[in-house]
Protein backbone atom coordinates (compact mmCIF):
# COMPACT_ATOMS: atom_id res chain seq x y z
CA UNK A 1 0.00 0.00 0.00
CA UNK A 2 1.09 3.22 -1.08
CA UNK A 3 2.47 5.67 2.06
CA UNK A 4 2.10 9.50 0.34
CA UNK A 5 3.14 12.06 2.07
CA UNK A 6 -0.35 14.53 2.75
CA UNK A 7 -1.04 18.07 3.53
CA UNK A 8 -4.09 19.63 4.90
CA UNK A 9 -4.33 22.68 3.68
CA UNK A 10 -7.19 24.57 5.43
CA UNK A 11 -7.54 27.47 8.23
CA UNK A 12 -8.36 25.63 11.34
CA UNK A 13 -6.65 21.95 9.88
CA UNK A 14 -6.63 20.22 13.27
CA UNK A 15 -9.93 18.31 13.35
CA UNK A 16 -9.48 17.19 9.69
CA UNK A 17 -6.03 16.25 10.30
CA UNK A 18 -7.43 14.03 13.22
CA UNK A 19 -10.11 12.61 11.37
CA UNK A 20 -7.56 11.56 8.34
CA UNK A 21 -4.86 10.03 11.22
CA UNK A 22 -7.47 7.84 12.60
CA UNK A 23 -7.47 6.00 9.18
CA UNK A 24 -4.34 6.40 8.37
CA UNK A 25 -2.43 6.07 11.33
CA UNK A 26 0.84 5.17 9.38
CA UNK A 27 1.25 8.04 7.04
CA UNK A 28 3.39 11.26 7.19
CA UNK A 29 0.70 13.90 7.59
CA UNK A 30 1.53 17.83 7.60
CA UNK A 31 -0.62 21.02 8.16
CA UNK A 32 -0.76 24.52 6.70
CA UNK A 33 -2.76 27.59 7.51
CA UNK A 34 -2.36 30.26 4.85
CA UNK A 35 -2.15 30.39 0.90
CA UNK A 36 0.88 31.60 0.70
CA UNK A 37 2.83 29.38 3.08
CA UNK A 38 2.05 26.50 0.39
CA UNK A 39 4.05 26.22 -1.87
CA UNK A 40 7.06 26.37 0.13
CA UNK A 41 5.17 23.50 2.96
CA UNK A 42 5.15 21.70 -0.62
CA UNK A 43 8.46 21.89 -1.41
CA UNK A 44 9.83 21.30 2.24
CA UNK A 45 7.57 18.12 2.59
CA UNK A 46 8.20 16.26 -0.83
CA UNK A 47 4.04 16.13 -0.12
CA UNK A 48 2.00 14.67 -3.05
CA UNK A 49 -0.91 14.88 -1.96
CA UNK A 50 -2.89 17.57 -0.65
CA UNK A 51 -6.35 18.09 0.71
CA UNK A 52 -7.09 22.08 -0.05
CA UNK A 53 -10.32 24.32 1.00
CA UNK A 54 -10.36 27.79 -0.28
CA UNK A 55 -11.01 29.68 3.35
CA UNK A 56 -10.20 33.45 2.52
CA UNK A 57 -11.98 34.77 -0.43
CA UNK A 58 -9.21 37.51 -0.62
CA UNK A 59 -6.14 36.35 -1.15
CA UNK A 60 -4.63 34.49 -4.18
CA UNK A 61 -5.36 31.28 -4.43
CA UNK A 62 -1.83 29.61 -4.70
CA UNK A 63 -3.65 27.23 -7.75
CA UNK A 64 0.18 27.01 -9.34
CA UNK A 65 1.93 25.25 -6.65
CA UNK A 66 -1.30 22.69 -6.93
CA UNK A 67 -1.67 21.95 -10.40
CA UNK A 68 1.06 23.24 -12.16
CA UNK A 69 3.88 21.53 -10.03
CA UNK A 70 4.80 17.98 -10.93
CA UNK A 71 5.57 17.01 -7.71
CA UNK A 72 1.62 16.96 -6.53
CA UNK A 73 -0.36 13.80 -7.57
CA UNK A 74 -3.91 14.34 -5.93
CA UNK A 75 -5.38 17.43 -5.58
CA UNK A 76 -8.24 17.16 -3.54
CA UNK A 77 -10.75 19.63 -3.07
CA UNK A 78 -12.82 20.17 0.25
CA UNK A 79 -15.71 21.57 -1.77
CA UNK A 80 -17.29 21.17 -4.96
CA UNK A 81 -16.41 23.87 -7.20
CA UNK A 82 -13.37 24.33 -8.75
CA UNK A 83 -13.05 27.26 -10.84
CA UNK A 84 -10.77 28.95 -8.48
CA UNK A 85 -8.21 25.95 -9.53
CA UNK A 86 -8.62 27.27 -13.34
CA UNK A 87 -7.93 24.50 -15.96
CA UNK A 88 -5.18 21.46 -15.54
CA UNK A 89 -3.93 18.93 -17.17
CA UNK A 90 -5.43 15.39 -15.68
CA UNK A 91 -2.69 13.40 -17.10
CA UNK A 92 -0.17 15.18 -14.71
CA UNK A 93 -2.64 15.74 -11.52
CA UNK A 94 -5.90 14.25 -10.02
CA UNK A 95 -8.31 16.93 -8.85
CA UNK A 96 -10.98 15.22 -7.19
CA UNK A 97 -13.83 17.43 -5.18
CA UNK A 98 -16.10 16.91 -2.19
CA UNK A 99 -19.55 17.13 -4.28
CA UNK A 100 -22.06 15.38 -2.35
CA UNK A 101 -21.06 17.16 1.33
CA UNK A 102 -23.19 19.96 0.92
CA UNK A 103 -26.36 18.66 -1.75
CA UNK A 104 -28.88 18.29 0.78
CA UNK A 105 -28.34 21.53 2.67
CA UNK A 106 -28.33 23.52 -0.36
CA UNK A 107 -31.57 22.05 -1.48
CA UNK A 108 -32.93 23.11 2.00
CA UNK A 109 -31.36 26.80 1.44
CA UNK A 110 -33.65 26.42 -1.89
CA UNK A 111 -36.55 25.28 -0.32
CA UNK A 112 -36.47 27.99 2.50
CA UNK A 113 -35.79 30.73 0.15
CA UNK A 114 -38.93 29.86 -1.78
CA UNK A 115 -41.19 29.80 1.11
CA UNK A 116 -39.66 33.08 2.13
CA UNK A 117 -41.52 34.16 -0.99
CA UNK A 118 -44.32 32.65 -1.36
CA UNK A 119 -45.44 33.36 2.17
CA UNK A 120 -43.52 36.88 2.15
CA UNK A 121 -42.24 36.23 5.46
CA UNK A 122 -39.92 39.52 4.83
CA UNK A 123 -43.15 41.93 4.21
CA UNK A 124 -44.83 39.87 7.50
CA UNK A 125 -41.50 40.92 9.64
CA UNK A 126 -41.08 44.52 8.49
CA UNK A 127 -45.51 44.68 9.37
CA UNK A 128 -44.16 43.09 12.19
CA UNK A 129 -41.51 46.10 13.23
CA UNK A 130 -44.49 48.09 12.93
CA UNK A 131 -46.28 47.12 14.53
CA UNK A 132 -49.00 46.89 11.71
CA UNK A 133 -51.92 44.04 11.61
CA UNK A 134 -51.97 42.97 8.10
CA UNK A 135 -55.63 42.31 7.88
CA UNK A 136 -56.06 41.13 4.17
CA UNK A 137 -52.62 39.36 4.03
CA UNK A 138 -52.58 36.63 2.01
CA UNK A 139 -49.87 33.33 1.53
CA UNK A 140 -49.82 31.75 -1.08
CA UNK A 141 -48.48 28.13 -1.78
CA UNK A 142 -45.69 26.57 -3.78
CA UNK A 143 -47.76 23.43 -4.63
CA UNK A 144 -48.70 23.08 -7.89
CA UNK A 145 -45.95 26.35 -8.79
CA UNK A 146 -42.93 25.32 -11.45
CA UNK A 147 -39.02 25.23 -10.69
CA UNK A 148 -36.88 25.26 -13.10
CA UNK A 149 -33.12 23.72 -11.82
CA UNK A 150 -30.49 24.87 -14.13
CA UNK A 151 -27.78 22.10 -13.19
CA UNK A 152 -28.85 18.86 -12.13
CA UNK A 153 -26.11 17.85 -10.01
CA UNK A 154 -25.93 16.81 -6.33
CA UNK A 155 -27.99 19.83 -5.48
CA UNK A 156 -30.07 19.73 -8.25
CA UNK A 157 -31.28 16.40 -8.09
CA UNK A 158 -31.21 16.66 -4.16
CA UNK A 159 -33.89 19.37 -4.69
CA UNK A 160 -35.87 18.20 -6.92
CA UNK A 161 -36.20 15.49 -4.41
CA UNK A 162 -38.06 18.20 -1.87
CA UNK A 163 -39.77 19.88 -4.61
CA UNK A 164 -41.82 17.02 -5.77
CA UNK A 165 -42.15 15.59 -2.40
CA UNK A 166 -44.00 19.37 -1.97
CA UNK A 167 -45.73 18.74 -5.24
CA UNK A 168 -44.33 21.35 -7.61
CA UNK A 169 -43.62 20.63 -11.17
CA UNK A 170 -40.23 20.36 -12.07
CA UNK A 171 -38.04 21.31 -14.86
CA UNK A 172 -34.23 20.68 -15.24
CA UNK A 173 -31.98 21.53 -17.33
CA UNK A 174 -28.01 19.30 -17.42
CA UNK A 175 -25.33 19.58 -20.77
CA UNK A 176 -26.29 16.10 -21.36
CA UNK A 177 -29.95 15.27 -20.70
CA UNK A 178 -30.86 12.35 -19.14
CA UNK A 179 -33.86 10.88 -17.75
CA UNK A 180 -33.71 11.99 -13.64
CA UNK A 181 -35.51 10.86 -10.79
CA UNK A 182 -37.60 13.48 -9.27
CA UNK A 183 -37.43 16.08 -12.69
CA UNK A 184 -40.91 15.96 -14.88
CA UNK A 185 -38.51 17.30 -18.10
CA UNK A 186 -35.35 17.13 -18.89
CA UNK A 187 -33.76 19.52 -21.49
CA UNK A 188 -30.27 20.45 -22.55
CA UNK A 189 -29.49 24.43 -22.72
CA UNK A 190 -30.47 25.03 -25.66
CA UNK A 191 -33.85 24.12 -24.24
CA UNK A 192 -33.51 27.25 -21.66
CA UNK A 193 -35.23 29.97 -24.41
CA UNK A 194 -38.23 28.29 -23.98
CA UNK A 195 -38.34 27.01 -20.12
CA UNK A 196 -37.98 30.38 -18.89
CA UNK A 197 -41.83 31.86 -19.49
CA UNK A 198 -42.25 28.64 -17.69
CA UNK A 199 -40.81 28.92 -14.34
CA UNK A 200 -41.64 30.51 -11.03
CA UNK A 201 -38.93 29.51 -9.36
CA UNK A 202 -35.29 29.22 -11.12
CA UNK A 203 -33.01 27.62 -9.25
CA UNK A 204 -29.20 28.20 -10.81
CA UNK A 205 -26.51 25.85 -9.25
CA UNK A 206 -24.01 24.90 -12.20
CA UNK A 207 -20.53 25.25 -12.39
CA UNK A 208 -18.79 27.96 -13.45
CA UNK A 209 -16.65 27.60 -16.72
CA UNK A 210 -16.47 29.36 -19.91
CA UNK A 211 -19.71 28.06 -21.53
CA UNK A 212 -21.43 29.12 -18.17
CA UNK A 213 -20.15 32.73 -17.48
CA UNK A 214 -22.79 34.66 -18.25
CA UNK A 215 -25.44 31.88 -19.06
CA UNK A 216 -28.05 34.27 -17.32
CA UNK A 217 -27.96 37.11 -19.06
CA UNK A 218 -29.89 39.67 -19.99
CA UNK A 219 -32.16 38.00 -22.67
CA UNK A 220 -32.42 35.03 -20.13
CA UNK A 221 -34.18 37.84 -17.80
CA UNK A 222 -36.24 39.17 -20.66
CA UNK A 223 -37.82 35.73 -20.93
CA UNK A 224 -38.87 34.83 -17.18
CA UNK A 225 -42.26 34.84 -16.30
CA UNK A 226 -43.65 37.99 -14.31
CA UNK A 227 -43.22 37.69 -10.93
CA UNK A 228 -40.78 34.66 -10.98
CA UNK A 229 -38.00 34.36 -8.30
CA UNK A 230 -34.19 34.11 -8.78
CA UNK A 231 -32.29 31.45 -6.61
CA UNK A 232 -28.43 31.25 -7.57
CA UNK A 233 -26.03 29.15 -5.31
CA UNK A 234 -23.77 28.37 -8.06
CA UNK A 235 -20.59 30.83 -8.52
CA UNK A 236 -20.69 34.32 -9.31
CA UNK A 237 -20.20 34.85 -12.62
CA UNK A 238 -22.71 32.53 -13.77
CA UNK A 239 -25.39 35.42 -13.46
CA UNK A 240 -25.04 38.80 -14.94
CA UNK A 241 -24.78 41.31 -12.47
CA UNK A 242 -25.95 44.31 -13.78
CA UNK A 243 -28.57 42.80 -15.88
CA UNK A 244 -29.84 40.98 -12.66
CA UNK A 245 -30.09 44.29 -10.84
CA UNK A 246 -32.34 45.42 -13.70
CA UNK A 247 -34.78 42.76 -13.84
CA UNK A 248 -35.10 42.99 -10.21
CA UNK A 249 -35.77 46.87 -10.40
CA UNK A 250 -37.80 46.90 -13.63
CA UNK A 251 -39.00 43.54 -13.84
CA UNK A 252 -39.81 40.83 -14.91
CA UNK A 253 -38.45 39.12 -11.34
CA UNK A 254 -39.91 39.69 -8.07
CA UNK A 255 -37.04 38.64 -6.31
CA UNK A 256 -34.12 36.66 -5.70
CA UNK A 257 -32.42 34.99 -3.42
CA UNK A 258 -28.56 35.40 -3.78
CA UNK A 259 -25.73 32.96 -1.97
CA UNK A 260 -22.86 33.99 -4.47
CA UNK A 261 -21.42 37.16 -6.30
CA UNK A 262 -18.97 38.34 -8.29
CA UNK A 263 -16.70 40.16 -6.24
CA UNK A 264 -16.63 38.34 -2.69
CA UNK A 265 -16.99 40.06 0.02
CA UNK A 266 -20.00 42.08 -1.10
CA UNK A 267 -18.58 45.71 -1.74
CA UNK A 268 -20.36 47.95 0.67
CA UNK A 269 -21.67 50.04 -2.91
CA UNK A 270 -23.27 47.06 -4.27
CA UNK A 271 -27.21 48.02 -5.16
CA UNK A 272 -27.61 44.37 -3.72
CA UNK A 273 -27.76 45.66 -0.26
CA UNK A 274 -30.73 48.20 -0.16
CA UNK A 275 -32.80 45.83 -2.38
CA UNK A 276 -36.23 44.76 -0.40
CA UNK A 277 -36.59 41.79 -2.80
CA UNK A 278 -33.32 40.47 -2.31
CA UNK A 279 -32.15 37.85 0.35
CA UNK A 280 -28.73 38.18 0.20
CA UNK A 281 -26.43 35.48 2.06
CA UNK A 282 -22.77 35.17 1.78
CA UNK A 283 -21.59 32.39 0.06
CA UNK A 284 -22.75 30.13 3.23
CA UNK A 285 -25.30 28.15 2.06
CA UNK A 286 -23.44 24.84 1.70
CA UNK A 287 -22.06 25.64 5.21
CA UNK A 288 -23.85 24.07 8.36
CA UNK A 289 -22.19 22.31 11.25
CA UNK A 290 -20.34 19.27 10.73
CA UNK A 291 -19.47 20.08 6.80
CA UNK A 292 -15.96 20.14 7.58
CA UNK A 293 -15.64 16.79 9.16
CA UNK A 294 -18.10 15.41 6.88
CA UNK A 295 -15.51 16.27 3.78
CA UNK A 296 -12.55 15.24 5.56
CA UNK A 297 -14.13 11.86 5.83
CA UNK A 298 -14.59 12.07 2.59
CA UNK A 299 -11.55 12.37 1.86
CA UNK A 300 -9.87 9.91 3.89
CA UNK A 301 -11.89 7.46 2.91
CA UNK A 302 -11.04 8.48 -0.92
CA UNK A 303 -7.11 8.38 0.57
CA UNK A 304 -7.71 4.90 0.90
CA UNK A 305 -8.38 4.27 -2.43
CA UNK A 306 -5.46 6.19 -3.57
CA UNK A 307 -3.26 4.21 -1.70
CA UNK A 308 -4.57 1.18 -2.62
CA UNK A 309 -4.03 2.06 -6.41
CA UNK A 310 -8.30 1.85 -7.08
CA UNK A 311 -10.16 4.42 -8.85
CA UNK A 312 -10.78 7.82 -7.07
CA UNK A 313 -14.39 8.89 -6.29
CA UNK A 314 -15.49 12.25 -7.61
CA UNK A 315 -12.44 12.99 -9.87
CA UNK A 316 -13.25 16.47 -11.86
CA UNK A 317 -12.89 16.71 -15.43
CA UNK A 318 -11.45 20.11 -16.07
CA UNK A 319 -13.64 20.88 -19.46
CA UNK A 320 -17.07 19.92 -17.33
CA UNK A 321 -16.25 21.27 -13.85
CA UNK A 322 -17.38 18.25 -12.53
Amino acid sequence: MKTPVVIIHADQPAETVQIVRDLHPDLELHSCETFEALPGAIAQTGAEVVYSIRFDPVAPYPREALVENRQIKWLSVGGSGTDHIGNWDPAQVTVTNSAGSAGDMMAEYTIAAMLSFSLDLRGFHKAQQNHQWLSQARVRPIQGATLLIIGLGQTGRATARRAKAMGMHVLGVRARPAATPDVDEVHGTEALHDLYPRADYILVCVPLLPSTRGLIDAGAFARMKPGAVLIDVSRGGVCDEAALITALEAGPLAGAALDVFVTEPLPENSPFWSMQNVILTPHCSSVYDGWYRRTARMFAENLLRYRRGAPLHNVVDPARGY
